[in-house]
């Protein structure tokens, strides 16, 4: 096991470098950036006097241990646009898109499990045939379009439920949520239901994909044989035997869902990190749009390696494989 974290951490620490690379290049081609921070009456010495102040001029080399540095140290700098460390706005955005991506991924699991097996199992009820007709609509509709649907329903028609903004938020420490206030709880559903809509309905085709799988295998026929109880053999087999892809598309898909929360933050004007990135891509603030690319990278490296431990934990048979390997 402890050859097996310390080659996840040295591939960890080789994806950052590639990931910090390419937002480095990546952001040196789209602006100048002191063009958005001078007004069109600045001079051209004031204008060279900034880009040297800023860094510009030193050599790309320089550049690039510079902010090496920085991103290890989580320093990014001062926004062009807002005259504030980067680290310190991203640090009061990120409370908001973690809680509505991990609220979103819980909705997700909650309910693409039960309705994934509820469908393997009975593959003909009618109730099956709802929840795929629901699956494909949640597959097929955009989501901006999913939560303009849900405004419009349930905020604008029913009036039950907030159509922006987070709510009430508590502070705890450096950490705001609002998951301990009525308001901040209502006004989490709509995005909740909005982001996570697609991977419920994603979850919900895996998980029944592998049960009609797994149900026609020996081990499930041999269990039936030694008489054990129909729950026993659903849940305490078939399901058991579908975690692992499942586990795969949760940990892939919560670092997507927090990458790209950009729409559905847009839609419901949630103040979490997506609409400060395309803020920042509206007005070519670099420091911003680098430490939100680190930082949705670092992100994706963490989950990754929590999921290959629980690969461990789940299945015994990696385990034995693992210690056959070393």
């Amino acid at each position: 096991m402890l050859a097996f974290m310390i080659r996840r951490l040295l591939q960890s620490i080789l994806v950052m470098f590639v990931v910090a690379l390419i937002a480095f290049l990546l952001f040196r081609f789209v602006g100048d950036p002191v063009n958005q921070m001078v007004g069109i009456e600045t001079s051209v010495e004031e204008r060279e006097a900034l880009r040297e102040r800023l860094g510009l001029n030193d050599p790309v080399l320089t550049q690039f241990v510079r902010f090496i540095a920085g991103a290890a140290q989580f320093e990014f700098g001062i926004s062009y646009q807002f005259k504030r460390p980067v680290a310190q706005m991203i640090s009061e955005r990120f409370p908001a898109t973690l809680e509505l991506s991990i609220m979103s991924a819980i909705f997700a699991l909650l309910v693409g499990i039960p309705m994934g097996v509820y469908t393997g199992l009975k593959r003909d009820a009618w109730l099956s045939k709802i929840f795929l007709t629901v699956s494909l609509v949640g597959i097929s509709l955009p989501t901006f379009l999913i939560g303009i649907l849900l405004i419009f329903l349930f905020a604008v028609q029913l009036q039950v439920l907030p159509s922006f903004g987070r709510g009430e938020v508590v502070k705890l420490g450096f950490w705001s949520t609002g998951l301990l206030t009525t308001s901040g709880l209502k006004a989490l559903i709509l995005p909740s239901i909005t982001l996570g809509l697609f991977q419920m309905t994603l979850i919900m085709r895996l998980v029944r994909s592998e049960m009609l799988e797994v149900m026609r295998t020996d081990f499930i026929k041999f269990a039936r044989a030694r008489g054990l109880s129909r729950r026993a053999i659903n849940f305490g087999h078939a399901l058991k035997n579908t975690m692992i892809p499942v586990l795969t598309i949760t940990g892939l898909q919560l670092g997507t869902v927090i990458a790209f929360a950009i729409i559905t933050e847009t839609v419901f004007s949630w103040p979490g990190m997506g609409l400060l990135f395309l803020q920042a891509v509206q007005n070519v603030d670099i420091p911003i749009m680098a430490a939100y690319l680190m930082l949705i990278g670092f992100l994706f490296v963490l989950i990754n390696l929590i999921v290959d431990l629980l690969y461990v934990m789940v299945d015994p048979r990696i385990r034995v494989d693992s210690k056959q390997a070393l």
